[in-house]
C-alpha cells in the first residue's frame, strides 16, 4: 500500500546520489525545471477546473475549516503483501510450535528413570530450531520492512486541509517521510487546467522551492478513476473549499475509520466502473472471469486493515484553527534527524529549480544532402553549359 511513498522517500535520502560524482554533474529531469515553469503551474492551480465540484472520498472529516481525506497512491492494490506476509508468519509459527513439541518430548525422555535421550526427538528439535531461526532472522532483516507497508502500521495515509491556517498536513509513517505541514499557497495539481489530465489519481505537488526543505513533496488523494472529469471535480472541490469556503459545496459522505469488510473489497474495483460500461463484451467477460482474484486480494486487504491501527494526528494539528490555539509551524529541514538532514543536503541538487525563464529553443537548421546519383537542376544546367563551351570553336 505504501510502496510508492516508501520508494520515493528512499530516493530522497539515497546515499548513491550524494556519493556519485557523475550524478552531481548530470542534467537530471528535475534540474530542467525553471522558476517560470513553476509559477505557471501554481497559477494554473488557482484557476477553476470544473463547474461541478464533488469529493468522491473517502472523506474522514469535514467541517467549516477542516477537510480530511484518504491519501496514498496504491490503496486499490493493497492486500497482496499481506497475503504473502501471512504465509511467511504462519511458517514461522508452525516451526516454533513444532520445535516446542519435540523439545517437550526430548525433555520427557531425559526426565525418565533411565535418563535415555531420544535421538529422534533430538534430531527434530535441532532441525526445526535451525530452520525456524533462519526463517525468523531472514524475515526480521529483510521481510518485516516490506510487511509494514501494509500491516502493523497506520491504517491509512491521510491528508488534512485547514482553510483557517492555510496549511496542508500529510500523515505518513516515519519510513515514508513522517507527518509534515505544508503551505496551501504554492501547491500544484495534476487536475489543474493544463495539468496531467490522463492521471488515474488526483495528485498534489509542492516543489523544493515551496517546501523550503530542499526536496519536493507529492501526495495522491482519493480513489482511482479512468474519468478525468471526476478527478478535476475533486480538485475543484478542494480548491474552492480552501480559497472560498464550504458554502455552496455538496457535503461529502463521511467514512468511518473502523475497518468494515466493504472498505476492503470496494477499492479493488475503483476505476473499473467507467471502464466496464464503455468496454466490449469480451473485456467485460474477462473482468468477470478474473473477479475471484479481486476477491482474494480483498481478503488480504481486510486482513491488513484489521492488523493496522487508526492514524492519529499530533495535538497541535488537531487543535489548529480553534480559538486561542497556536498555528502549527511549517515543516523545515531542521525537523529531520541530523543524518537525514545531511542526506537531503547532499541530494538537493537533484530537485533544484533554475531561476528565471526557460530559454527559447534554437531553431534547428536542416540541410538535406543530395542523394548519390541524383543531380539537381542547377548542376545539370551548369554541366550542359560547360559542354556547349567546349564544343565552340576558339577564335
Amino acid at each position: 500500500m505504501y510502496l510508492i511513498e516508501w520508494q520515493m522517500w528512499m530516493l530522497l535520502i539515497d546515499r548513491a546520489h550524494s556519493t556519485d560524482p557523475k550524478a552531481k554533474n548530470s542534467e537530471s529531469a528535475s534540474q530542467l525545471v525553471y522558476a517560470s515553469d513553476e509559477e505557471k503551474d501554481v497559477q494554473a492551480a488557482r484557476q477553476k477546473a470544473s463547474s461541478r465540484p464533488k469529493m468522491r472520498g473517502p472523506v474522514y472529516k469535514y467541517s467549516d475549516h477542516i477537510l480530511e481525506a484518504r491519501a496514498g497512491a496504491s490503496e486499490d492494490k493493497r492486500g497482496l503483501i499481506s497475503i504473502l506476509s501471512t504465509m511467511v508468519i504462519a511458517l514461522i509459527i508452525l516451526g516454533t510450535v513444532a520445535t516446542a513439541h519435540y523439545a517437550t518430548e526430548l525433555i520427557s525422555s531425559i526426565a525418565n528413570v533411565d535418563s535415555t535421550i531420544d535421538g529422534h526427538a533430538l534430531f527434530l528439535v535441532t532441525f526445526f530450531l535451525a530452520l525456524t531461526s533462519c526463517y525468523t532472522a531472514a524475515y526480521l532483516k529483510y521481510g518485516l520492512k516490506i510487511t509494514r507497508l501494509e500491516m502493523f502500521t497506520s491504517r491509512h495515509l491521510l491528508v488534512r486541509f485547514n482553510r483557517l491556517t492555510g496549511q496542508v498536513h500529510l500523515h505518513r509513517p516515519l519510513y515514508c517521510g513522517g507527518v509534515v505541514t505544508l503551505p496551501w499557497h504554492g501547491i500544484t495539481s495534476s487536475a489543474a487546467p493544463g495539468g496531467n489530465g490522463g492521471a488515474l489519481t488526483l495528485s498534489l505537488f509542492w516543489s523544493s522551492q515551496t517546501t523550503k526543505m530542499l526536496y519536493p513533496e507529492i501526495v495522491w488523494i482519493g480513489k482511482v478513476s479512468t474519468n478525468p472529469h471526476e478527478i478535476q471535480a475533486e480538485w475543484e472541490f478542494i480548491r474552492r473549499f480552501m480559497d472560498e469556503g464550504p458554502e455552496g459545496l455538496p457535503r461529502p459522505r463521511i467514512t468511518s475509520h473502523f475497518p468494515w469488510p466493504w472498505q476492503a473489497f470496494t477499492p479493488q474495483f475503483e476505476g473499473l466502473s467507467h471502464y466496464f460500461r464503455h468496454s466490449s463484451q469480451i473485456i467485460k467477460l474477462g473482468l468477470v472471469l478474473i473477479s475471484p482474484a479481486f476477491l482474494i486480494i480483498g481478503l488480504g486487504h481486510w486482513l491488513s486493515l484489521l492488523l493496522c491501527w487508526k492514524p492519529r494526528w499530533p495535538k497541535i494539528i488537531r487543535e489548529a484553527g480553534l480559538p486561542g490555539k497556536p498555528i502549527p509551524p511549517l515543516t523545515t529541514l531542521a525537523d529531520r534527524p541530523p543524518h537525514i538532514q545531511e542526506r537531503l543536503r547532499q541530494n538537493a541538487h537533484l530537485w533544484a529549480i533554475r531561476p528565471g525563464q526557460r530559454p527559447a529553443k534554437k531553431p534547428r537548421a536542416t540541410r538535406r544532402r543530395a542523394k548519390p546519383g541524383n543531380q539537381s537542376t542547377t548542376d545539370k544546367e551548369s554541366s550542359t553549359d560547360e559542354t556547349h563551351r567546349a564544343d565552340r570553336p576558339q577564335t
